[in-house]
């Protein structure tokens, strides 16, 4: 146990497997009180373990970050039973595996009432606290996929498209009133987490993350550090700064890689047995854990990009490699002026 956080009061939304609960872990390693939300009581009750295990301190709060009212209520409960909330990180989050034609209206909207509804409902409640006491960190784990859509993932990338909008005006306000009150967000690259193994999907194999693959315990690492130092933004791996960037330089290139790459990537090479179990609207139990299957291939370490740092970087490159591109232009033409 080390103590960078004792005496803190850490929330931590979809904290019962994946990322949620490899943070919630890290957390608790601090010294943090952690407060655990998501639907499955059962798993909850295991995350909460294995913090006691190591020696950390945790409480449960079984529900649905879709439910406005049920995740007010419970802010209220965390505040009453652990203290005063110092840091929220929104984590729970949705996806449905389609392309939009086979996409159902009830679909789209329950992705976005979990993904970007329970963001906001999350932010919501923790400022109603934060703001009083001038203080706190709000943090949104987000994705490359809040800049950039891809095929099959159009309900989540367009839920992380309105939570990075939300978060952009949030942000804004509270620049404006001179908050001591911190809202950071961290864009994840694909992570292995057993969302692969639940997620609602309408392909016939089963569905695996665009390659490559980081493990859930580096995006906790990069979650501590955002709240260590909230810059606006950041970015993890090197594949989600070339995601966003390349987004930003060449939108129709991307499109077309992206058309050529990102449908059949994201098929296993398994078959999606019959009948197979989601949790798109309620939880599946008995399988959650932080890792997904695809522990092999998953890197354990990324780089952490500062977003303003990250920017001024590509943006020199690109100038760079638009200077050399000029360079050899204006040498041709003198060279061929010279023969004439």
């Amino acid at each position: 146990m080390q103590h960078e956080f004792a005496d803190q009061i850490v929330v931590i939304t979809g904290a019962s497997a994946g990322i949620g609960r490899a943070t919630a872990r890290a957390f608790a390693r601090k010294g943090a009180m952690v407060a655990l939300i998501a639907r499955d009581m059962d798993a909850l009750a295991a995350t909460r373990a294995e913090i006691l295990a190591g020696g950390g301190r945790a409480e449960v709060f079984a529900l649905d970050v879709a439910d406005a009212s049920a995740v007010f209520t419970a802010t209220e409960e965390i505040e009453a039973r652990c203290g005063p909330i110092d840091i929220w990180i929104n984590n729970a989050m949705a996806t449905v595996f389609a392309p939009v034609a086979e996409l159902s209206p009830d679909e789209l909207r329950r992705v976005t009432e979990v993904t970007y509804l329970g963001t906001a409902h999350g932010t919501m409640a923790a400022l109603h606290h934060m703001r009083q006491r001038n203080r706190g960190v709000i943090v949104q784990v987000s994705s490359s996929l809040a800049y950039r859509g891809i095929p099959l993932q159009s309900a989540y990338c367009g839920a992380k498209h309105a939570a990075r909008g939300f978060t952009d005006a949030l942000r804004s306000e509270l620049l404006h009133d001179n908050s001591g009150v911190a809202i950071t967000a961290v864009n994840l690259p694909a992570v292995n987490t057993p969302q692969f193994d639940w997620a609602r999907s309408k392909r016939r194999k089963l569905p695996r993350p665009v390659a490559p693959v980081y493990a859930a315990s580096a995006a906790a690492r990069a979650i501590l550090q955002a709240t260590r130092h909230p810059h606006r933004e950041y970015w993890l791996g090197t594949s989600t700064l070339l995601t966003i960037m390349g987004n930003m330089l060449a939108p129709r290139w991307l499109d077309g890689v992206l058309a050529r790459n990102a449908v059949t990537g994201q098929d296993r090479e398994a078959l999606q047995p019959e009948g197979r179990p989601d949790n798109l609207y309620s939880p599946v139990t008995g399988i959650h854990r932080t890792d997904g299957p695809f522990g092999r291939e998953a890197r354990r370490h990324a780089m952490l990009y500062p977003a303003p740092v990250a920017r001024i970087g590509v943006v020199m490159l690109g100038a760079g490699i638009a200077a050399g591109l000029g360079g050899i232009a204006a040498t041709m033409i003198a060279a061929k002026n010279h023969r004439r």
